[in-house]
């Protein structure tokens, strides 16, 4: 059973990442790994923070010699913030005169500041926001590059596409080899497959820079070449879209999660939605017409892409604040504001492809097992013979 978990505040000393249940002998691509938390950092419209963290990753345990040994992988990125705010949030309590507190007061309409607050009975939403940041987002990209390490021994991909900015929105459909492009090319403003929509995305972004506001939209998250047979239908806990809608779901500021063309089938026929199946001799295996079901029926991966789709409120955090009341005096005030992005839609792709990937590693450990590498490769082979078989 592959677990994570996460630690770490937006300005605290670090992020660690923590995931477990990988078989011993899956080769740590040192590189790759960096260059996904790089790619985390990109796109048209994110904030000043991104110039100040490095988000070099530090591997504390589970990989010796360039493989996984079977024991947990630990991981620590350090926030290089932090040397601002040691003196606001430290671990000891200083003496008095020496602590710089940055309380905040002025909840922001839209994020956990003041139902958090309230929760954990603190009128200060500092230690909320700092855990309910999306600089957390980090240290799941570290975990989800570890889990795509793993996925790539099994023959799957995983990448992810921006489809919405604003009002903006791509009109069509996407190859995989297009989306493997503009994954590669790490000067894209906001990963979008089309130059014409990416330049009306950009417009988006600077229209809502000027005004002080904030622009959400909606990135995809393809799996590619996923193995027939992960999930299943039998229990409501064990059905794969749905652990994967709450994978995306749990991502912040993800308001809403699609698999396939799940929403436009919800006002359409049926006979416009079922992908409809033929058999391709040649190849040994089932394929369909279409794939509006986005890879998944019943709960099991069916062969076709896997296709989720996060839906991005904008950003909570506005530069021409709206307005709140203060949790000390009652009274209405303006929000707070603290450093933030405009639009963090080809981030949000990027954890995506992370938590997606996290969900598929661990419905591959459930099905195939094995406390190697080599172990659940041979598994997956002979699962793979009996596929063709069928």
């Amino acid at each position: 059973m592959i677990r994570f978990v996460t630690a770490g505040e937006s300005h605290g000393q670090a992020l660690i990442a923590w995931i477990s249940g990988l078989p011993a002998g899956v080769p740590i691509d040192f590189e790759f790994v960096q260059r996904e938390l790089h790619r985390r950092q990109l796109g048209y419209g994110r904030g000043g923070r991104q110039k100040i963290e490095k988000d070099r990753v530090e591997f504390l345990s589970g990989v010796r010699h360039g493989q996984t040994i079977g024991a947990p992988i630990a991981m620590r990125l350090e926030n290089r913030d932090w040397a601002n705010w040691e003196k606001s949030l430290p671990v000891e309590k200083l003496p008095d005169g020496e602590s710089a507190e940055r309380h905040l007061t002025a909840p922001r309409p839209g994020h956990a500041d003041l139902a958090g607050s309230m929760k954990f009975n603190l009128h200060d939403a500092r230690y909320i926001l700092e855990r309910a940041s999306a600089r957390e987002t980090a240290a799941r990209v570290a975990a989800g590059a570890i889990a795509k390490l793993l996925l790539r021994r099994l023959d799957c991909e995983v990448l992810s596409h921006v489809i919405s900015v604003g009002k903006a929105r791509l009109a069509r459909a996407v190859a995989w080899s297009e989306i493997q492009a503009v994954c590669e090319n790490l000067d894209s403003p906001l990963r979008c497959v089309d130059a014409a929509t990416e330049a009306q995305m950009k417009n988006e972004v600077d229209l809502v820079h000027r005004a002080g506001n904030t622009v959400g939209g909606i990135f995809e998250v393809v799996a590619h070449n996923v193995v027939t047979g992960l999930g299943s239908h039998a229990q409501w806990d064990e059905k794969l879209d749905a652990r994967l809608a709450q994978a995306v779901m749990s991502i912040q500021a993800v308001k809403g999660v699609e698999i396939g063309a799940g929403i436009t089938a919800a006002t359409s026929y049926g006979s416009e939605v079922m992908d409809e199946i033929a058999y391709d001799a040649a190849g040994k295996r089932f394929t369909r017409s279409s794939n509006r079901a986005g890879g998944l029926e019943g709960g099991i991966t069916n062969g076709e892409d896997v296709i989720v789709r996060g839906y991005l409120k904008p950003i909570s955090t506005l530069r021409t604040p709206l307005g709140t009341v203060d949790m000390v005096t009652k009274q209405p005030v303006s929000a707070a504001y603290e450093r933030s992005d405009v639009c963090v839609v080809p981030a949000g792709g990027v954890v995506g492809e992370a938590m997606v990937s996290l969900v598929l590693a661990q419905a591959m450990v459930e099905k195939f097992g094995g406390d190697s590498l080599g172990e659940m490769r041979r598994n997956f082979d002979s699962y793979l013979r009996q596929l063709k078989e069928f």
